[in-house]
């Protein structure tokens, strides 16, 4: 099998695990357990704790001692029989420990996805920038089919999305076997550092005042992020408590008009290579900031009926705003890294926006919500929650415009026969 179709394969259930239970988690939340938001953004926190050291460890494992592709398989396998677990869960304080443990193995394979995929590209003496985001946009295409499953097959709000995503996990642990070996590149432990032995060299990119800066708003992107995750479907399906709007199809079926983000995805992805020979990784970092800050800013004054088409165009710019730091972001750091610490600094990529700015974005907007945007009927005021968020946005835009310093060279990405 020609390895860009088993790459493909890869992403696709790579992301359709995901997306089977990322956006709906929310509505099985609120709409079958009935539990409290306060708990609720607990739970959302998981993938950012565990992003605070998996990535990284995964990452420091894959570089000194097992090969990327079977601890990818390991991972994933574990984790399906997590997921088998979680619709038992009636204690909202198991359900957090559970779902922290899921996410300690599924966050990791992402950044060892990548590391698998450009590993074997290279090894082919493949263009990385030109080959990867067509295949990588079928990870996208995974997370859009399994938004849909669920939803047209009524799970958005039972457990039935986590026996889907179970399914995904254990196929996805099996096949992760059959790929193309990628063993370790820090075989040779003779005359190493201690921080070497421990596989932190990735770590060493901080003593570079770009990169630096560079993780530091990626981390602040995470947190960006994180809030599309966690309020885009909730936010939705709070129509549902309006009759004006209960019976329209966005709050039927919000996880399907939530999924045009994805198919956004799709789109951009495929013009990164010419967005960053052409403009470089600062303006395309740029270009994501204000795509958040308009995100934020339509779904601020829109609504399912007369505003729909401003929910429309918020998810059409999503693509952008999320493609154009994560896969950008991924491919600037293996332009910055050296091949033997790959993994390592994927890992570490991960642990800054899904980690970090994952943790920080569901922690802090959740006592921003509490403490400013709720009614006194209980409800939340989603105009107040939105403008913010799209300010923090535009704040962070004129920081990194401000403090990264980088003069773009088009060769930087020509990653081809960079080994």
């Amino acid at each position: 099998m020609p390895i860009k179709l088993r790459l493909l394969i890869l992403n696709f259930l790579e992301f359709f695990i995901w997306g089977s239970w990322l956006i709906t988690i929310g509505a099985y939340w609120f709409q079958n357990k009935h539990w409290s938001g306060a708990e609720f953004g607990a739970i959302f926190s998981t993938m950012g704790i565990s992003s605070l050291f998996m990535p990284a460890i995964a990452g420091i494992i894959a570089d000194r001692w097992i090969n990327a592709e079977k601890l990818l398989g390991i991972f994933h396998i574990i984790g399906a029989l997590i997921l088998v677990y979680i619709p038992q869960i009636n204690n909202p304080s198991t359900f957090f420990w559970v779902i922290l443990l899921n996410m300690i193995f599924y966050m990791p394979t992402i950044a060892l996805t990548i590391t698998v995929g450009y590993t074997s590209l290279k090894a082919q003496n493949l263009d990385v920038v030109k080959v990867y985001p067509p295949i990588r946009v079928w990870g996208t295409i995974g997370f859009i089919v399994a938004m849909w499953v669920v939803s047209l097959l009524k799970f958005e709000t039972n457990a039935l999305q986590f026996y889907v995503a179970a399914s995904a996990a254990l196929l996805l642990g099996i096949y992760a076997f059959t790929l193309p070996k990628c063993p370790p590149q820090l075989t040779n432990t003779n005359n190493k550092s201690f921080i070497s032995l421990l596989g932190l060299n990735a770590f060493s990119l901080f003593k570079n005042s770009k990169m630096a800066i560079f993780f530091i708003f990626s981390m602040l992107l995470g947190a960006a992020l994180q809030l599309t995750n966690a309020y885009g479907d909730t936010f939705l399906h709070d129509f549902g408590n309006i009759d004006a709007y209960k019976n329209l199809i966005a709050v039927k079926y919000p996880a399907i008009v939530m999924s045009i983000s994805q198919i956004s995805e799709t789109l951009f992805i495929l013009t990164i290579p010419f967005f960053l020979k052409k403009f470089g990784i600062k303006k395309v970092m740029l270009f994501s900031m204000i795509a958040w800050v308009l995100r934020f800013g339509l779904f601020a004054y829109s609504n399912p009926g007369t505003g729909l088409w401003m929910i429309i165009l918020s998810c059409i710019i999503y693509g952008m705003a999320f493609d154009f730091f994560n896969i950008s972001g991924s491919l600037f750091v293996e332009t910055q890294s050296d091949s033997k610490i790959r993994a390592s600094a994927q890992g570490l990529f991960m642990m800054m926006t899904n980690g970090f700015g994952a943790f920080f974005g569901s922690y802090f907007s959740g006592l921003i919500i509490d403490k400013f945007f709720l009614l006194a009927n209980g409800e939340k005021d989603w105009t107040g929650i939105w403008t913010t968020f799209s300010i923090y946005a535009l704040v962070v835009a004129l920081l990194f415009a401000i403090l990264f310093k980088h003069k773009h060279n088009p060769q930087d990405f020509d990653l081809a026969h960079t080994l």
